[in-house]
């Protein structure tokens, strides 16, 4: 079962942890949010300069990795820290325990392994643009591979450097890019749902 079956979408868990040697309590708080469907997408990229912008309202899934035509998709998920789309509130100054997100691998073709890259990279929250695509990211983590075996499955990855980096930034969203690790021999296209309800992208913090 999901997370969010437990602790609802603006579920909020706080667990009172005693401190050593004394006295004194602290609250660790748990929240989730789903990603915001209007503002994910993903950009493909055609050399030597066509690009092509999807936004997961219209499509219903991400792409990222590169197609047998040679066409490079890289995915983008939006998650409001603010509490804007319903979720859970994680409020500028809070002290990140950790930090995951959970998706569903809808398919992953032409490899069975795919290596990749996820960047914190801002992104406009009205639509997404070619700039976008290759734009400096502020943070990028330790790369891992989604498999085959991972579909139709929910993979969760975590991401507690992404966020303890939005928060020293002041960042009112955790934006991510997935992109392929373009290491050599790297090959593969993975689809990751965004439409049907129950496998939207979930964000779930820990913080003091």
């Amino acid at each position: 079962m999901r997370k969010i079956g437990i602790l609802g979408l603006a579920g909020v868990l706080a667990l009172v942890l005693a401190g050593c040697g004394g006295g004194d309590r602290r609250t660790t708080v748990v929240i989730q949010s789903l990603s915001d469907q209007p503002v994910d997408g993903d950009i493909g990229f055609t050399p030597p300069g066509t690009y092509f912008i999807s936004q997961a309202d219209v499509t219903k899934y991400l792409l990222y990795g590169i197609d047998s035509g040679g066409t490079e998709f890289r995915a983008f998920l939006d998650f409001p820290l603010d509490g804007s789309n319903g979720g859970g509130v994680v409020p500028l100054g809070a002290a990140i325990v950790s930090a995951d997100i959970e998706f569903y691998v809808n398919d992953v073709s032409f490899s069975s392994s795919v290596p990749t890259l996820l960047d914190l990279v801002p992104f406009p929250v009205t639509g997404l643009t070619s700039a976008d695509f290759n734009s400096v990211p502020l943070l990028t983590r330790t790369p891992f591979n989604i498999r085959s075996s991972d579909i139709n499955n929910f993979v969760r990855i975590d991401v507690t450097s992404s966020m303890v980096e939005a928060q020293r930034l002041g960042l009112r969203d955790l934006q991510l890019r997935f992109l392929l690790d373009l290491v050599p021999g790297a090959s593969g296209l993975v689809e990751i749902d965004d439409g049907v309800a129950g496998r939207a992208p979930l964000l779930t913090v820990e913080f003091q």
